[in-house]
């Protein structure tokens, strides 16, 4: 059990955890929430001893492993599932040590290792962690320096979860990923066989995967059980207690005191009001419980509505050079009151597209109507770090209020979050939230007749997602969302657009049967309704279509083969070098002339027969695995 005794911290004298208790069980999931700046990531540091508590103590259990992803990217020359393969120290430790080894003993030992940690399978399964995130099997051999800071914090991801760490310390893990990282993020977590500690504002995520919820609020740590929404609910219900309680206690304070007071002058009555005043100062008065109530977003509305569809496309190209499209036959339409998220994985083309309807990509071939009429306001997470460091939220809205006084300008701030000590704070020393807020003040400032948001949550908690929802509800205008969360996706959108195979096109289901569809959970009844479907001569497949999903199938089976495939390697490796011992052991005259370079030989070809079985144990395994999959999957 992970024991979190008495825990207090503070960072230049602001008390960030107050004797903070909590003990989590060993093999349980518990998710960590709490407001921003409440010290989550620092709670995660101090538990992975990055830093120092000023009082209390940690206990973990003895010889557990603690995983806990850097703040610090991957980079260099190292390709991605070289530096995966990398984070298993033990594992490389072993490999080159193997390679320089002489003593018999010793050779043995290392083997038998590797046999247990299950190294020759490694590779495999880093490569199947990095496909759950996005990589390819071409993309996993290419240098880490070539991709960004993003895509390079997966990989970090990726070798923490190819670790399996005994206590497993994740801090919003899903915020460089896209929908289909977390899905899969989302069941990886589900069977992970050890502890995990997990900051998330998803609440998505936090109902289907933890078993607990470890609240930590005023520098204190509660653990309620279950998953986000049953912490909701249980919360408010302690809540709505507390304040019962303390005015049933503010009711018996109020009769003490004037008891008291009527009689305490009183020679008859001075026992008993004396009696009432030592009750009183025994009386614990019971904390006011002040509910933390989140800065609701203020989105002004087009100052004009336009007649529908804003935006038309028929047969439209987007690409950024000249005969290289991303995007092909777009022929889709956007109205005044359209909610639509676009799904698909990173890379398919959703920020293209996005950058095509605001008009910062011109199209390449094809018709698109109506973006002269449409303002578009576009909010992206990278835009966060061009805010200027130096510039104040005033000065940034100022420049888009060159003529308002400053009443009205400060008045604009408000309605966004920013009072009189926000509005004058340089951008350098903002939160991520407060950016967040900034960057929509801007994005919708001058209400557009259409919102592009691309990750918009990135940097908000639980409440505050919440307060973006109603926000985009009440919101007359146009949305386009791009976003990995599901539970935003929902409750916002009410069409989805799937970009994938060089187009986008509407999802006729909704984003559980897209879910299902991503974890190749359609099962029997998907298949029965192909079948039926086949027969009434309706919904007949195309070949294009045809050719897609068997693409897809083949490319779910790439670890199942590439898993077979190196325990083939592994057994051709042992078999050659097997056969120059039995090369060398066939000299008899070796035997008289060097005994003891006879009998080392003797004893590596048994080692090397013994890897060998257990390589084609491994081959055999795999090899039934794919076998049986790639029949599930017709292929």
């Amino acid at each position: 059990m992970l024991h979190i005794n008495e825990l207090s911290y503070r960072i230049e004298g602001r008390p960030i955890l107050e004797g903070a208790t909590a003990g989590i069980p060993t093999g349980h999931k518990v998710g960590l929430v709490g407001r921003n700046g409440t010290g989550k990531t620092t709670l995660l540091r101090i538990i992975a001893g990055e830093i120092h508590p000023d009082d209390g103590a940690l206990t973990v259990p003895r010889g557990s492993r603690i995983g806990y992803v850097q703040q610090e990217a991957p980079g260099g020359e190292a390709t991605l599932i070289e530096w995966v393969l990398a984070a298993d120290t033990e594992r490389a430790s072993l490999l080159d040590e193997a390679e320089t080894a002489s003593d018999p003993h010793r050779i043995a030992e290392i083997q038998e290792r590797l046999v247990d940690i299950d190294a020759h399978a490694a590779p495999a399964r880093a490569a199947a962690i990095l496909a759950g995130l996005g990589f390819d099997e071409a993309a996993q051999i290419r240098p880490c320096r070539e991709y960004s800071g993003g895509w390079r914090m997966r990989v970090a991801l990726g070798a923490i979860l190819f670790l399996e760490p005994e206590l497993l310390l994740l801090d919003e893990p899903t915020n460089y990923l896209d929908l289909e990282g977390t899905l899969w993020l989302e069941s990886y977590l589900k069977s992970y066989p050890h502890t995990v500690l997990m900051v998330s504002h998803d609440r998505d995520l936090l109902n289907r995967c933890v078993g607990a919820i470890l609240h930590l609020d005023r520098g204190k740590l509660t653990l309620y059980a279950g998953g986000y929404d049953d912490f909701e609910a249980a919360r408010r219900a302690k809540f709505d207690l507390d304040l019962k309680l303390k005015k049933k206690q503010d009711d018996q304070r109020k009769h003490l005191e004037a008891f008291i007071t009527r009689f305490k002058a009183k020679a008859t009555k001075a026992a008993q009001a004396q009696s009432r005043v030592k009750a009183l100062a025994r009386m614990q008065p019971i904390a006011a419980q002040v509910e933390d109530r989140v800065i609701p977003f203020l989105f002004p509305q087009p100052a004009k509505m336009l007649a529908s569809p804003l935006i038309r496309m028929e047969k439209a190209i987007a690409g950024y050079a000249p005969g290289k499209p991303i995007l092909q036959n777009l022929s889709l339409r956007i109205d005044q009151d359209d909610r639509i998220a676009l799904l698909g994985q990173n890379g398919n083309g959703k920020s293209t597209f996005a950058k095509l309807i605001a008009g910062r990509l011109a199209p390449m071939g094809g018709e698109v109507w109506g973006m002269q009429k449409v303002t578009v306001g576009y909010f992206a997470q990278h835009q966060l770090d061009d805010l200027n460091p130096n510039a104040t939220p005033y000065d940034t809205i100022s420049k888009l209020m060159p003529d308002a006084t400053e009443a009205q300008k400060r008045t604009k701030l408000g309605g966004f979050g920013f009072g009189a000590d926000k509005a004058d704070t340089k951008c350098a020393n903002l939160s991520g939230g407060e950016k967040a807020r900034l960057l929509f003040a801007v994005t919708a400032f001058h209400g557009p007749h259409l919102m592009i948001l691309d990750e918009p949550t990135n940097h908000l908690d639980v409440d505050s997602r919440e307060a973006l929802i109603h926000a985009l509800n009440d919101y007359e205008g146009a949305v386009i969302l791009i976003s990995h969360d599901i539970h935003l996706v929902e409750a916002s959108a009410d069409r989805l657009w799937v970009v994938r195979d060089g187009t986008v096109k509407s999802y006729d289901g909704d984003i559980e049967s897209y879910r299902n569809e991503l974890l190749g959970q359609r099962g029997v009844k998907a298949r029965e309704r192909r079948a039926a479907s086949a027969e009434s001569g309706e919904g007949r497949v195309s070949k294009a279509d045809a050719r897609r999903d068997a693409a897809q199938r083949r490319s779910e089976l790439a670890p199942l083969r590439k898993a077979m495939q190196t325990a083939e390697k592994k057994m051709e490796t042992l078999a050659a070098e097997i056969a120059k011992i039995d090369a060398a052991l066939a000299d008899t005259a070796l035997y008289t002339r060097d005994p003891g370079k006879a009998q080392k030989l003797s004893l590596e070809r048994g080692q090397l027969a013994k890897r060998l079985a257990d390589a084609e144990e491994v081959w055999l395994l795999a090899t039934e695995t794919y076998e049986t999959a790639a029949v599930e999957a017709g292929v």
